[in-house]
C-alpha cells in the first residue's frame, strides 16, 4: 500500500552536539554526554542547507509505504511501514518549499539529546531546504539511488546529499525505517519513536537490523517499479509524477553508519542494485564468500575509526570479500556524523565542536564530491578521475594501502 503526503521529513539538527561521541556502531539507546560545544547565540533565526551543485531544480514528494507481507520487527502486531522522501530532477516552478521536519519531530529530537532549551525546535523544523513539493519532473530518464540513515537517525539527516544528487540527475529515495529513529511522523498524526534503540545492543542484534533494512530497501524498489509501469496506479490515481523518470536498470544504494551496512546488504540480496556506498558504518552482517558478483562498492569513513588498523572496524574483512571495483577512503579530522547534515547545521547555528577539526562545510563538500563521483562512474558511465587516488586539493582524503 502506498500513500502520498506532503513532504515533511523527520530530522536532526546540528546535534552532532551529543551524538558525535557515539561510535559508528553505537545503538544510541541513551543520550550521550554533552560535549563542550559553544552555546548557540541565536544569531541565525533562519538557516538553510547548502545549495545543490547540479543544474536541475529539485522536486520532493513523501510516500508512506506499508508492506502487507511483513510484520514489523519491533511491533509484531503491525505491518512493516516506511516513510520515504523522494527527491528528483525538476523543472523550474513556483510550488511550495519542501519542509525539513515538523516542530514536534524537532522537539522530540532535542529532548532526546538533552538539547531542549538550547536551540528552539522551531529553528530546527524551519531549516530551509532547496526542494519544492510536487515540482514538475524534468524530462528524461534518471538513475535511482536509495538512502538509509544511521541508527536512531531520521532520513532527514541525509537531505543535503539527497538534494544534491537530485540536482545532478538522480531520483533519490531516502527511507525512514519505522521505530528506528528518535522521531518520525507517520499518517494519522502518529509520531513513531525509536523502540529499536531500547532493544539493540549486540553486534548480532545490529546485524538483524541490517538484514531488515535490506528487505525494506528491496520493498521500496518493488513499489517504485510498480508505479513506474505504464499501468501503475495509486488508489485510482495515475503513477507518481516522477515515476517514469526512473531508469530501473540503474539503481544504487548508499547510507550512513548502519544505513551503509544496509546498502551492502541489499546488494547481497537484490541483484537490481548495481552499486553501493557505505559512509562510516561497520557492516555487522558479513559478506558471503562470493562477494557482490563483481558489482562496485565504496567505503568512506573517518581515519580515526576506519583506517586499516582500526581495531573496532570490520572493513578489512569486507574489503577482502569485495570482488569488483572498490575503494576504501578515509577522511582526516572527520567524526562519525561528518557525512550527514548535522555538522553543517551546527556550523550555521554557531555550535562548534573542538573535537572535530573538520568544518561542517568541508565535511559536506567531501561527502558530496566522492559520493557523486562514485555514482556518476558506476550508474552513468562518466569518467571521474577523483576516484583514481589522492587529490592535492582534498588532502584530508586518503586511499589507504590495504
Amino acid at each position: 500500500m502506498v500513500i502520498i503526503r506532503g513532504a515533511t521529513a523527520a530530522t536532526l539538527l546540528g546535534l552532532s552536539l551529543t551524538l558525535v561521541l557515539q561510535g559508528p556502531g553505537a545503538a544510541a539507546a541513551a543520550p550521550a554526554q554533552t560535549p563542550a560545544f559553544s552555546a548557540w547565540n541565536g544569531a541565525e533565526s533562519e538557516i538553510s542547507l547548502p545549495r545543490p551543485a547540479g543544474r536541475y531544480p529539485v522536486g520532493q514528494q513523501t510516500l508512506h509505504l506499508s508492506d502487507q507481507r511483513r510484520r514489523d520487527p519491533w511491533v509484531p502486531s503491525a505491518h512493516r511501514e516506511l516513510m520515504v522522501s523522494t527527491h528528483y530532477p525538476a523543472r523550474a516552478g513556483r510550488s511550495a518549499p519542501a519542509a525539513y521536519m515538523t516542530e514536534e519531530e524537532a522537539r522530540l529530537l532535542l529532548e532526546a539529546r538533552g538539547l531542549a532549551g538550547v536551540v528552539p525546535a522551531a529553528t530546527v523544523s524551519g531549516v530551509r531546504t532547496h526542494a519544492r513539493v510536487d515540482a514538475r519532473p524534468a524530462y528524461g530518464r534518471f538513475p535511482l539511488v536509495l538512502l538509509s540513515p544511521g541508527f536512531s537517525m531520521p532520513r532527514s539527516t541525509l537531505t543535503t546529499l539527497a538534494n544534491d544528487l537530485a540536482s545532478r540527475g538522480y531520483v533519490v529515495a531516502a527511507v525512514d525505517h519505522a521505530y528506528e529513529s528518535v522521531g518520525t511522523s507517520f499518517p494519522g498524526g502518529r509520531v513513531l519513536t525509536c523502540l529499536a534503540c531500547e532493544r539493540v545492543a549486540t553486534d548480532e542484534e545490529k546485524a538483524q537490523v541490517v538484514v531488515d533494512r535490506a528487505r525494506d530497501l528491496s520493498f521500496v524498489i518493488d513499489q517504485l517499479s510498480t508505479l513506474h509501469a505504464p499501468s501503475g496506479t495509486l488508489h485510482g490515481r495515475r503513477s507518481l509524477p516522477y515515476a517514469r523518470m526512473v531508469d530501473m536498470q540503474r539503481i544504487g544504494a548508499a547510507g550512513h553508519s548502519i544505513g551503509g551496512a544496509a546498502a551492502a546488504a541489499v546488494m547481497l540480496r537484490d541483484e537490481r542494485v548495481r552499486a553501493g556506498v557505505n559512509l562510516d558504518g561497520n557492516f555487522f552482517a558479513p559478506f558471503e564468500e562470493a562477494g557482490l558478483d563483481g558489482r562496485p562498492f565504496m567505503m568512506m569513513g573517518t581515519s580515526a575509526t576506519h583506517s586499516p588498523g582500526s581495531p573496532e572496524s570490520d572493513w578489512r574483512d569486507a574489503w577482502n570479500r569485495l570482488d569488483g571495483w572498490k575503494r576504501w577512503l578515509t577522511v582526516a579530522g572527520a567524526e562519525h556524523f561528518a557525512f550527514t547534515d548535522l555538522p553543517v547545521l551546527a556550523d550555521r547555528l554557531g555550535l562548534s565542536d573542538p573535537a572535530a577539526p573538520l568544518t561542517g562545510e568541508r565535511s559536506w563538500q567531501l561527502t558530496r564530491d566522492y559520493t557523486a563521483a562514485f555514482l556518476d562512474t558506476h550508474l552513468r558511465g562518466l569518467a571521474r578521475p577523483l576516484l583514481d587516488g589522492p587529490s592535492a586539493d582534498r588532502p584530508e582524503v586518503a586511499f589507504p594501502r590495504v
